[in-house]
């Protein structure tokens, strides 16, 4: 593994068409949307899907989902019990998880089982950090009624067709943004050929993630930035660097429909130059 020395900033833009980017759970699973009317991405949705890509590329993986799940356990206390075993030590444990599972160096984790006399609770922090994804310009969430044709349960003196609803958004442009931290980077062992793994995490974000409320080509990943600092504290402070990619619309346009509707633009950083992923 070689040894990652360079603060790392990345910006990815992407659409979402049709489909619900992240369903708000206390609000009926409309797609998130803050007080302005712009969508949102929560950090952990995305992280989620870093983490179901670094599973598809092969690697080692604590927090699972249930749908991607690569081993026995039916918990996390259960994977990490086996993998880890009675280790007291704190230091020795953390060192342990972060070299075992890529998403424990990359994101940290809160290791609070206690589930014997030897149970420890270790929290690690970990080096790549991601804001929350918001759209560049306010978004509309549509509601379609639907129905279904068939009775939930064999007793049910229901109409067969039972009525529910599905909520999307018929066009968004996201902007996210993220870093990686060199401090963290060395105290978890995350390494450069770690920072790559992510970078095509990134850039692949919503491969092999379809869902109803997602179908295949309803999200892509458009364009993508990324930048390699010449120092483990970076030229630039993250926020300039991550304010320096703007995507605006073109003249004339007041709804966005698509991609085509929008030109990026990138601010050029003195002895910083990003480079172009997608």
């Amino acid at each position: 593994m070689t040894k990652l020395n360079n603060k790392i900033d990345f910006v990815l833009f992407v659409t979402a068409e049709h489909c619900n980017p992240n369903g708000d759970p206390l609000n009926g699973n409309r797609p998130r949307m803050d007080a302005s009317g712009n969508g949102e991405i929560s950090d952990v949705c995305i992280k989620r899907k870093i983490r179901n890509r670094m599973i598809d590329l092969g690697c080692e993986v604590f927090v699972q989902s249930d749908d991607k799940k690569t081993d026995e356990f039916d918990s996390l206390s259960e994977r990490a019990k086996a993998a880890l075993g009675d280790i007291k030590d704190s230091a020795e444990y953390a060192a342990k998880a972060c070299e075992k599972w890529l998403d424990v160096r990359a994101f940290g984790q809160v290791f609070a089982f206690k589930s014997d006399k030897n149970g420890v609770s270790v929290p690690v922090r970990g080096p790549v950090t991601v804001r929350t994804a918001v759209s560049v310009d306010p978004v509309d969430v549509t509601t379609m009624q639907i129905t279904k044709s068939v009775n939930s349960e064999p007793a049910e003196k229901k109409s067969s067709d039972t009525m529910g609803s599905k909520h999307f958004v018929p066009f968004g442009l996201y902007k996210i943004c993220g870093s990686i931290n060199v401090q963290l980077a060395e105290k978890t062992g995350f390494s450069q050929e770690d920072a790559e793994i992510v970078k095509q995490c990134l850039a692949t974000l919503f491969e092999n993630d379809a869902s109803s409320a997602r179908p295949d080509g309803s999200m892509e990943v458009v364009a993508m930035y990324w930048w390699k600092h010449d120092s483990k504290l970076g030229k630039y402070n993250s926020a300039i660097v991550h304010r320096s990619v703007k995507a605006i619309k073109k003249e004339g346009v007041v709804v966005p429909t698509s991609f085509d509707d929008y030109v990026i633009t990138v601010q050029p950083l003195d002895g910083l130059t990003p480079e172009k992923v997608v």
